[in-house]
């Protein structure tokens, strides 16, 4: 086989459009990918190395490349959304009405990626954490943010009017302090998300929620995936 021959087939594989981008892919040089292409013939030894190489530069960009911080510790400045039926984590409009450069660019990072987030009170201390796998982590964290979960969230509160009417004492009926249930919008100031290659985002969250297990107001204790599918194929056995 011509190197040149090689080299369009993994560019294909590897869908790389250039010579530097299949570079980073097989963990070579621009200069040693030509060498490949002037290649008459290709020896078994030869291929091995590629190989090789290859597997190693794979491994150096999962380590390099498997979680990234989008954002941590980020001021949660909450408004509605569009149809006022919900609350976001923030808004995008600066002051002049143009978007703010800074939040939409986080906006549109979170819009972009899977990952893990964890939400924070206002000493910082950590209240949930969860993932963003099927879909993005923009959608899924404004959906914890607003979702019920009165089996853990509950504080004892004093619900008061805030329609115009006359003062009465705390005696009445509606104003007693009872149990309320408090979503995660009322709870968190800040939040940190991460960017998590696909395969690790079940795992990454299982080891978030299971390392606080007695801090977060996560209902649902999570597993390890190894765990979860050794169970199910007992249950199908």
């Amino acid at each position: 086989m011509k190197g040149s021959v090689l080299i369009e087939a993994l560019k294909k594989k590897f869908k790389a459009n250039t010579d530097k981008e299949l570079a980073l892919q097989l963990g070579n040089s621009v200069p040693g990918i030509q060498v490949w292409k002037n290649r008459s013939t290709i020896n078994q030894r030869q291929l091995a190395g590629l190989i090789h190489s290859a597997s190693q530069a794979g491994a150096r960009n999962l380590e390099k490349n498997a979680i990234l911080p989008i954002v941590e510790f980020f001021h949660i400045e909450k408004c509605q959304s569009k149809k006022g039926a919900n609350f976001e984590l923030f808004g995008v409009e600066a002051d002049n009405g143009k978007k703010h450069p800074y939040l939409d660019g986080v906006r549109a990072e979170l819009i972009k990626h899977h990952g893990v987030y964890v939400f924070f009170d206002s000493r910082g201390q950590a209240i949930y954490a969860g993932k963003a796998r099927l879909q993005k982590l923009w959608r899924e964290m404004n959906l914890a943010f607003n979702r019920k979960r009165g089996a853990v969230q509950k504080i004892k509160r004093v619900v008061h009017p805030t329609r115009r009417q006359l003062y009465r004492t705390s005696d009445e009926k509606a104003r007693q302090i009872v149990d309320r249930e408090v979503p995660i919008h009322e709870l968190a100031s800040y939040f940190s998300a991460y960017k998590v290659a696909d395969g690790m985002v079940n795992r990454l969250e299982a080891m978030l929620v299971r390392s606080f297990a007695n801090n977060l107001l996560n209902i649902r204790m999570e597993r390890f995936g190894g765990v979860q599918k050794k169970k199910q194929n007992k249950k199908k056995k």
